[in-house]
């Protein structure tokens, strides 16, 4: 058994520096990065996954819902707007709770809690008896779709090795592709078979609760991450265990006294480097969201002003057309290259392939060369394939990197807060737009927003490929002294 401490005096103060622990955290840490990919992995994916399966169907259903309750409620401008973008403001204050609670409590105390939110909400949608309840109820969905991001996000990539991270967070992310085509191909089907309006709308929103119900025991089975037990909570036994899942061997360790944490505060999210970090994750992904749900979700609209003879269904057909070819395919395809290109490139060339898509659709329509139903259909596409193959994947994955464990959670909760922010002010204010700026403003107003975010992406964020969490993170900075003077820890041979 060898114990290694090292105790000086400092100033006349005792400091005690935990020799052994940097080794534990090393051999720990760098046994779980230099693992192969594993079994372990794809569970935790799956679990992780399934709420983005939820989380999307959810968010993006709502466009459908909104074009068949209208005629039946008599719905206003401002009560679509309203109903269309409450979850998403709703879902910005749930990454930011969520967020931060996952650094006071731990990632698997509050794990399984959002999608219980998720389940109980979908239930309650689909049975509204009036718009203020649906809208209650989508905004109790929100704080659930909010608190799943944070969460999800940082316990993939907490779990997940060195080289295959990237991956790994993205095809979390990817059950969103499969989420949003659903909702169009569930409302086809419904449609298809006769199903009366007045019904159909309950039954879309009530199927969210499905996908959701699935994965709550899994989520609330889930051990806590090795990188939060050593790093956070100062429980170097838990890591060692949580990181046998992963490698099939404990390393053992012998906890006594207290433990050694990264010492950090909140404030130091707001300070160099962490806050050029926050500014480039936060930023380009309010920006994102913002061109990204305000067309998506309001794409009824959008087709109405490109086919104004098709039928409503004839329109859900081409939207459900366009996800499936452009959108679903790309998020895996950015998942299985996220690893190689870099997050830093894919994310750039996407802003940039955005801008060029709605420039194209803004400036033929300014002149008057108004794209024909399958050429605009073409290029809209085009701008999934670069959202999806691009920022839309990347903005999830790299605020689950760059922030040092401790603050993770809450670096990732404001980066997705932000970004659900941006996706309500892009909903609530594209139905306007499209009615003042027509198609010409508004695409304008979006190929700008894509530029924007492919400078904050250059000028703010660091490429996180194939380097370990805390090497891209920087958090080796924290590890000064021990908040205890009598820490120490033995590593049992």
């Amino acid at each position: 058994m060898n114990r290694v401490t090292n105790s000086s005096k400092i100033g006349g103060n005792l400091k005690t520096v935990d020799d052994s622990h940097s080794k534990i955290r090393k051999e720990l840490l760098s046994k779980m990065d230099e693992s192969g990919l594993v079994k372990h992995h794809l569970k935790t994916m799956f679990t992780s996954g399934m709420g983005f399966f939820t989380d999307a169907y959810d968010l993006f259903v709502i466009g459908v819902v909104i074009a068949l309750l209208t005629p039946i409620w008599h719905l206003t401008t401002y009560q679509i707007a309203i109903l269309g973008s409450t979850s998403l403001i709703a879902a910005a204050l749930g990454a930011f709770i969520f967020g931060k609670a996952a650094d006071v409590f731990g990632r698997k105390t509050i794990y399984g809690i959002e999608v219980i939110i998720l389940t109980v909400a979908a239930i309650g949608s689909a049975f509204s008896q009036s718009i203020l309840q649906l809208i209650v109820w989508r905004f109790i969905l929100g704080i659930g779709i909010g608190g799943d991001y944070p969460i999800s996000a940082v316990i993939m990539s907490e779990y997940s090795n060195r080289k295959d991270r990237g991956k790994l967070v993205s095809l979390v992310f990817s059950f969103q592709g499969l989420g949003m085509i659903a909702g169009p191909i569930a409302a086809v089907l419904i449609l298809y078979l006769g199903v009366p309006h007045a019904l159909a709308w309950r039954i879309l929103l009530g199927l969210g609760a499905l996908p959701a119900a699935s994965v709550i025991y899994l989520r609330r089975m889930i051990k806590e991450t090795p990188h939060f037990s050593l790093s956070a909570a100062g429980d170097p036994e838990a890591a060692a265990h949580a990181v046998k899942d992963i490698t099939g061997t404990l390393i053992p360790v012998k906890k006594n006294g207290k433990s050694f944490k990264l010492k950090t505060k909140v404030s130091d999210l707001f300070r160099y480097p962490n806050n050029i970090r926050l500014l480039g994750t936060a930023g380009s992904w309010f920006l994102l969201d913002w061109a990204f749900y305000g067309n998506s979700i309001s794409w009824p609209l959008v087709m109405k002003s490109f086919l104004p003879h098709a039928t409503f269904l004839q329109g859900l057909m081409a939207s459900a057309a366009v996800f499936v070819i452009f959108a679903a395919p790309f998020y895996f395809v950015a998942a299985f290259n996220m690893d190689k290109l870099g997050r830093k490139t894919i994310q750039t060339l996407g802003f940039v392939g955005m801008a060029l898509a709605y420039l194209v659709i803004s400036l033929t329509s300014w002149f008057g060369f108004a794209l024909a139903a399958i050429p605009f259909l073409f290029v809209f596409g085009l701008s999934y394939v670069f959202t999806e193959f691009g920022p839309n994947t990347t903005t999830f994955v790299y605020p689950s990197e760059v922030f040092p464990t401790p603050l993770r959670g809450f670096g990732d909760g404001i980066s997705a807060g932000f970004g659900k922010i941006g996706a309500f002010i892009g909903t609530f204010l594209f139905p306007f737009l499209l009615a003042e700026a027509k198609i010409p403003g508004t695409f304008a107003i979006l190929a700008s927003i894509s530029i924007l975010g492919a400078f904050l992406t250059l000028t703010c964020l660091p490429e996180p490929k194939n380097v370990s969490l805390a090497e891209v993170s920087e958090e080796n900075q924290y590890l000064e002294d021990s908040h205890s003077t009598q820490a120490s820890f033995e590593m049992v041979s």
